[in-house]
Formats: C-alpha cells, sequence, structure tokens
C-alpha cells in the first residue's frame, strides 16, 4: 500500500468519493462533541480529516495524536456542509472522513507556533528552520522558488542555451568583493577561492566555442551583509558568442518577460533604455525606482553668484552639485518633525544639512516662501528655481549641496524614502535597463577601479581608452525592477590588447597579469569571439516577486546578518589534527590587559 494517494492541499470537490491515503504533519487537531477534527498538513496546504465514535480503534488513537505529530490517514473525500465550507482553503469545500490511522512518529512540543501570525524572532526561526519550513508560507516561498528556476531553464533550453558547470574550487580574482578562501591540504601554503561569480570559466567557455552557456550557479562573497546581500547566494549565469549588445539584452529580457508573465500574470511594456548619466544625475541612482515620479533637478547655475556659501561654494566647485527635490503637496504631507527625521535620514550618506522651501504662495517671492534659507536667496534666484523645478502652491523642496557624491546618494536615498513613506507609487512594477556605464570610478587616491569588472569591454579602442580612461564609457547594461539591480552584465573584452590596456589602467603590473591571469590573456590570443552575458539574482528576483522584505525569506537555509548558520552553529573550529594537514597555526589573540604581577593585589 502507498503511504500516499494525494496531496493533502491537492483535494477539491472533484476528489468526492473517493478512497484517499494521505501522510503529513498534525496542524491542528480539535475534539468537537467527540468528533476529532485534525488538519493534516503537507507542502501543498491543509485538509481536514474527520473521525467519529465509530472508527473504534481509530477514533481512541486520534484521540492521543498532538500537534506536528507525523500521520498516514485513509478515509474517503466527502463534501462539508454548506455551512462548514470554509472558502480560505482550496480543499474547503471538502473533509475526508477517516477510516484508517497510522501514527509515523510523535512529536514534542514545537519551540513556536507555526502559524502566519506568530511574532517569533528571526534567530530562533533560524536556528529551527527545519520547523520554521514547515509553515505554508515558507513552503510556499520555496516551491514558487522551483517554478521560477524551472521556467528559466525552460525558456533558455528552447534557446539553445547549454547548462554546464563550472568549478566552485578556484582562485582569488578582483570582482570587488573580499574572497572566501579555502586552504589546500595537498599544495602546502596554497589556497583556493570560492568564486564570487564563474566569469572567468564562462568567458572561457565562448573561447572553447560553446556559443551560449548558462547555469544556476551557487557564488560566494565575504562582505558586510543586508537584506537583500548573503554570504552564498544564487545567480543566473548566462554567456553568449556572436551576439550584439542588443541581442544579448532583448533574448534575456524576454526570459524575465516569460517568468513574470507565466508565473505573476504581469506584462511589461517595451522597456527603457536610460544612460547611467540621466539615471544619475535625474533619480540619484544607477538603479532608480521609476515607481516613484519625483525628480531630482541640478540647480548649481543658478546659486553660483549668491553670497550664500552653503550653495555657492559647491556651485563653483566642479566636483559638486547643488540639487532640487520637488515634493508636490509637501506642505500638508510633511511635518517639521518629519523633516527633521529627513534630515537626520540623508546625515547617513554624508549629507551634513537638509535645505528647503515651503511654497505657500509661488507668487509671493517675499512673503509667499517659507524656509530659513531663503532670506540668503535673492528674489531673481528664487524665481528661477520654482520655475525650473515646476513648483506648485503647496509643494515643498528639498536642497542638497555638497560634493557630487554626497548629493546624489543622500537625494537618491531621499526620493525613494519619500515614495514609500508618502505612498507616491504610480504602479506596482517598473522595469527598465540602465546602459553606458562609464568604465571606470576614481578613488579617494586618485587611482581607478573598474565599475563592474576588469574583463569589461569599453566603447572605444584601446589606444582611446589608454588617453581618456576616465570618460571612458563601457558596453554594460543592468536590468532594474522597482529600484533593485535584478542583474548586470556587459560585452567581454575579447581582444589580448585590450585586455591588457585596462589591466594597465587599473595598476595591474604585467607580473601579476601573468600571475593571476596569464590563463585568460592565452586564451584571447587563441581565437576568443566576440562575446557577452550578464547574470540574475535568482535570491533577489524571488524576493521581489512575492514580495519578501529580505532574501532569506526564499532561500532554504540563509546564513545570519553576521555571515553565521545559528541552526548547525557554523562557522565551527576545526581540530589541530586538522590545522596541521593544514600547514595552519592559529594566532592566538593577545590578552587586552597584562594579568597583574604575582603579589600585586597585595602591593608587594
Amino acid at each position: 500500500m502507498p503511504m500516499r494517494s494525494q496531496y493533502c492541499g491537492s483535494l477539491n470537490a472533484a476528489h468526492i468519493d473517493q478512497e484517499v491515503t494521505l501522510s503529513g504533519w498534525v496542524d491542528r487537531r480539535r475534539d468537537h462533541g467527540g468528533v476529532i477534527f485534525i488538519d493534516l498538513r503537507d507542502r501543498e496546504g491543509i485538509v481536514q480529516v474527520v473521525f467519529d465514535p465509530d472508527a473504534k480503534e481509530n477514533f481512541a488513537l486520534a484521540d492521543k495524536v498532538r500537534g506536528e505529530y507525523v500521520l498516514q490517514v485513509t478515509g474517503k473525500v466527502r463534501a462539508r456542509a454548506a455551512a462548514a465550507v470554509n472558502p480560505n482553503m482550496a480543499s474547503g469545500e471538502i473533509e475526508v472522513y477517516g477510516t484508517g490511522l497510522k501514527i509515523l512518529n510523535e512529536a514534542e512540543t514545537i519551540p513556536f507556533p507555526l502559524d502566519a501570525f506568530s511574532n517569533v524572532g528571526e534567530e530562533t526561526r533560524l536556528k529551527y528552520r527545519f520547523l520554521d519550513l514547515r509553515r505554508l508560507e515558507m513552503q510556499k516561498s520555496l516551491r514558487f522558488r522551483s517554478k521560477v528556476t524551472s521556467a528559466i531553464r525552460n525558456y533558455l533550453d528552447r534557446n539553445n542555451f547549454l547548462d554546464i558547470e563550472t568549478p566552485i574550487l578556484t582562485r582569488a580574482t578582483p570582482e570587488g568583493a573580499r574572497d572566501y578562501l579555502v586552504p589546500s591540504r595537498t599544495h602546502e601554503n596554497k589556497f583556493f577561492a570560492l568564486p564570487q561569480s564563474p566569469q572567468l570559466f564562462k568567458q572561457l567557455l565562448m573561447v572553447a566555442g560553446f556559443d551560449r552557456y548558462y547555469q544556476i550557479a551557487k557564488c560566494f562573497r565575504d562582505e558586510d551583509l543586508r537584506a537583500d546581500r548573503q554570504p552564498e547566494f544564487t545567480q543566473i549565469d548566462i554567456e553568449t558568442s556572436f551576439m550584439t549588445q542588443d541581442q544579448i539584452m532583448s533574448v534575456t529580457e524576454g526570459m524575465i518577460r516569460e517568468v513574470f508573465k507565466d508565473l505573476k500574470g504581469v506584462e511589461f511594456d517595451e522597456l527603457q533604455r536610460m544612460p547611467f548619466s540621466e539615471a544619475i544625475a535625474k533619480y540619484g541612482s544607477d538603479k532608480p525606482d521609476m515607481r516613484i515620479p519625483l525628480e531630482l533637478v541640478d540647480v548649481k547655475d543658478l546659486v553660483a553668484e549668491v553670497d550664500f556659501k552653503v550653495f555657492a561654494g559647491p556651485a563653483n566647485d566642479p566636483k559638486s552639485r547643488v540639487t532640487a527635490l520637488k515634493v508636490p503637496g509637501g506642505n500638508e504631507k510633511l511635518t517639521r518633525k518629519q523633516i527633521d527625521d529627513y534630515t537626520k535620514f540623508v546625515s547617513i550618506y554624508g549629507a551634513k544639512g537638509l535645505a528647503y522651501i515651503k511654497v505657500n504662495d509661488k507668487n509671493d517671492l517675499e512673503e509667499g516662501l517659507q524656509s530659513p534659507i531663503v532670506k540668503n536667496l535673492p528674489v531673481p534666484v528664487r524665481a528661477a528655481i520654482l520655475e525650473r523645478v515646476g513648483a506648485e502652491n503647496g509643494d515643498l523642496i528639498f536642497f542638497g549641496a555638497d560634493k557630487h557624491k554626497i548629493v546624489t546618494e543622500a537625494l537618491g536615498a531621499l526620493r525613494c524614502k519619500l515614495g514609500a513613506d508618502l505612498n507616491l507609487y504610480t504602479k506596482e512594477w517598473a522595469m527598465l535597463w540602465v546602459v553606458d556605464f562609464p568604465m571606470f570610478e576614481e578613488l579617494d587616491d586618485g587611482s581607478l577601479t573598474a565599475i563592474h569588472h576588469p574583463f569589461t569591454a569599453p566603447s572605444c579602442s584601446p589606444e582611446e581608452l589608454a588617453a581618456n580612461p576616465a570618460t571612458a564609457l563601457s558596453q554594460a547594461y543592468d536590468l532594474v525592477l522597482n529600484g533593485t539591480e535584478l542583474g548586470g552584465g556587459s560585452v567581454r573584452i575579447h581582444t589580448k590588447e585590450m585586455q591588457q590596456t585596462v589591466f594597465n589602467i587599473l595598476g595591474i603590473s604585467e607580473e601579476e597579469q601573468r600571475e593571476k591571469f596569464g590563463f585568460l590573456l592565452d586564451a584571447l590570443k587563441y581565437g576568443a569571439p566576440p562575446h557577452g552575458g550578464l547574470a540574475f539574482g535568482l535570491d533577489r528576483l524571488i524576493m521581489l516577486m512575492i514580495g519578501a522584505s529580505s532574501i532569506r525569506d526564499v532561500i532554504a537555509f540563509p546564513k545570519t546578518q553576521s555571515a553565521a548558520c545559528v541552526m548547525t552553529d557554523a562557522p565551527g573550529f576545526v581540530d589541530d589534527l586538522q590545522l596541521r594537514e593544514l600547514h595552519i597555526r592559529l594566532r592566538k589573540k593577545e590578552k587586552a590587559e597584562a594579568a597583574p604581577a604575582e603579589g600585586a593585589e597585595y602591593g608587594m
């Protein structure tokens, strides 16, 4: 006899009068006037099972059942009485009249209730993750994740992509975050690194002629964590040969469109392609949330001649910005306390303050504007600012004046926070491409670093790149959804000359080039095809699609904010024998304070 004939949650009115065998966990047990009701749960949902005294032995056994016991039930599906129909359950029209019952395993009282309304701390949930995963909400998330990965594989398979695995043990490469290092037992004093991405291997697959590759790949980054970051994460990794940037974007966009249409019933219009420079100028971010109608407006030229140094200083500094952000109806929507709270908020990004003007009467430039700074702005300047931002009566205008990076990040973040706090969203979903990224950005010491990675192709020749690296644009592209980067990629460098030019600009010596990337440089000189690709963050995609607040809610066994697993107590210590085999000696922490000399406590 099979242990189950159907899933609990799959039963409905179509199964009435059928004999079924079910297996699952006791979600709830209720005794109503001599009739015992058991809500039996499995990954597909819950069904009500009824045992009455006529069942004799089974009824007595059902009376012993408690929450989270594992049961096998046999019975007959029957319609519920009209008054007992539960429209909130998929199986709410039916119940199973129990004719057989077997307790497969008992369960102790669990540490926390599994219903969706219980307030349980995340640390506890992660410590008992095997229980937390029994909750219908978590079961639903991981089942949805499985459907997404299946849809992705089906799409890529239909489009002639090959699923090819790449190594997990590799060597450290500069990808922008710290590597997780793995000591080698057989190669003394040497280390593997866990891959931050399969980047170099997928490029080598293109050199090898595999043309279209994909992999749902595990990647690792030893970095500080946030709600949408994990030390190990999963990405949908894609690479192609003999395709232009437009073609790569088109085929991968088609994949995301199909997933949303099939699994969410959401269809997107033709996606906008926004240059990086426009995204930064108007929205203060390279991943703008286009659901929010607010825009940053530069007013640097309007305040360059004023006596107000807070504005005039940055206005006359080529590396600074003076920018306005208009909040329609902000006078009534925002209190003085909220404005003060927003001032504290932008300080996180280095802003020293948050100037503002309340527009009470735009036609009265003397008395109709309310602000601590308005007296420092000549009337013509006030008029020009109001005109440029399109101010109306009742609007509130915020200002940022500082170094370009500080103003951009502060007002960009403020724009998103205002959108959320004031519910300014004009649509549920907004997706676009951001393109034409700079090749490099300047660090504080004046050196350059790659904005994406050092294998991204520029939009110019090696000679032009070497002559003007700071202004060069790349053939890179990011897909952004609701202010979150879903994925990014680029056309890759496919000639040795260009790759070495980029390495030289980044200050990577010829010796280091050979040591770390000799295999890549060798591959590029043996007929590497034009190629490119991108990678999507699978965890982040699922998080957005189901509306979760953290990717930890869509990963079966995630780490905490401190990159630990409280369930398995990882990372953990290893014994001295293992360390000796790995040729590792641990450094002991020095004591914060030296121990007192013998007898010191007695003044000797």
